[in-house]
């Protein structure tokens, strides 16, 4: 940082190269392609007028936000909608300056909507090359368990072990936030494979779920677990064995799981020393992007904060090492020309 610098702009973060972690491969859509997409497949029960879409995104509660999610998903019946969902979403991040991406992909809903298995994977690859091609992002996947065990894990467990996309780099877990032990023989296929290991945990529900994620599943990085912040203990166990979390500030607020933005625990968790990163969920979904993210971050915990809150996220990626490296000297030229 240069001498006397003590913060950065919000013009400054809007430009500066950013890496998401937690992205949902269908809440990241914006509404101009749901509302392409809806209108192609009106049964699907989404508004196709980008202005009701608005009003369709306003969740009571977190179950509420789980029951529009499916309806969003079954959007996509044919591989090209999966294409058309996809690309346009990476393009709303190169527009943000996103150099490198973590998408987490949910296949069950695709799949059942009627989506071949190879339809999907090839639509994910096509779009993939589409990113680095056009804009230099490279675009990692998180295959993602939607919280049932049985045949729903199976399809996924299936997909990363006969027919995985390029850049599969991890195995996750959402949906609501049930007991995990039931789950640990899927992630202990995920390991096998060399997958990392990124459950949600501590969204919904408490520090028990967050404990759980790293005992029984062993997590090298959680997405949300912000209730961590309830349990002290927890909070220092997090910090020695470094686990990472991934934090979605208008997430929390939209689904209810937090009061208000000042109410959020970021600071007790960055105060604990745990790694933490920014990232955007399900943005157009809440209102947001990543960009705006790092900016309600910064107001939070102070602007000097997000050069390490984005060295946090690409040390906690599972991008190449060449490409981490170059990143970092990219963010810290960034860093000593603030705006």
């Amino acid at each position: 940082m240069v001498q006397g610098v003590t913060a950065y702009s919000d013009d400054w973060i809007a430009a500066v190269p950013k890496v998401e972690l937690h992205v949902h491969h269908i809440g990241a859509t914006s509404t101009r392609t749901l509302a392409d997409l809806a209108a192609r497949h009106p049964e699907a029960g989404v508004p196709s007028d980008p202005a009701e879409l608005d009003a369709f995104y306003a969740f009571t509660d977190f179950d509420h936000f789980l029951r529009v999610y499916a309806a969003v998903s079954r959007l996509l019946s044919t591989p090209e909608d999966v294409l058309h969902l996809t690309t346009g979403n990476l393009a709303d991040l190169a527009e943000q300056n996103v150099r490198y991406v973590e998408v987490t992909v949910t296949p069950n809903p695709i799949i059942t909507a009627g989506v071949p298995r190879d339809g999907l994977i090839d639509a994910l690859n096509a779009a993939r090359d589409h990113a680095a091609r056009e804009w230099g992002m490279t675009v990692n996947w998180i295959l993602d368990i939607p919280g049932l065990t049985g045949e729903t894990a199976e399809v996924v467990l299936d997909l990363c072990e006969r027919r995985p996309p390029d850049g599969l780099v991890a195995l996750g877990l959402g949906g609501p936030e049930t007991p995990r032990p039931p789950f640990a023989p899927y992630f202990a296929r995920g390991r096998a494979l060399g997958l990392g290991s990124v459950p949600h945990a501590g969204e919904a529900t408490g520090p028990e779920s967050v404990r759980a994620a790293v005992e029984v599943l062993r997590a090298d990085r959680i997405g949300h677990g912000i209730r961590a912040a309830e349990d002290p203990q927890l909070l220092t166990e997090l910090a020695e064995a470094g686990i990472h979390l991934e934090v979605s500030l208008t997430s929390n607020l939209r689904t209810r799981v937090v009061p208000s933005l000042e109410e959020h625990p970021l600071p007790t968790l960055l105060a604990a020393g745990i790694p933490v990163s920014i990232n955007s969920d399900d943005p157009p979904m809440f209102g947001t992007t990543l960009t705006r993210e790092f900016q309600l971050a910064a107001r939070l915990v102070g602007a000097r904060q997000i050069p390490e809150l984005l060295r946090n996220a690409i040390n906690a990626s599972f991008a190449p090492n060449e490409l981490k490296t170059s990143y970092l000297a990219d963010l810290a030229a960034a860093e000593a020309a603030p705006v």
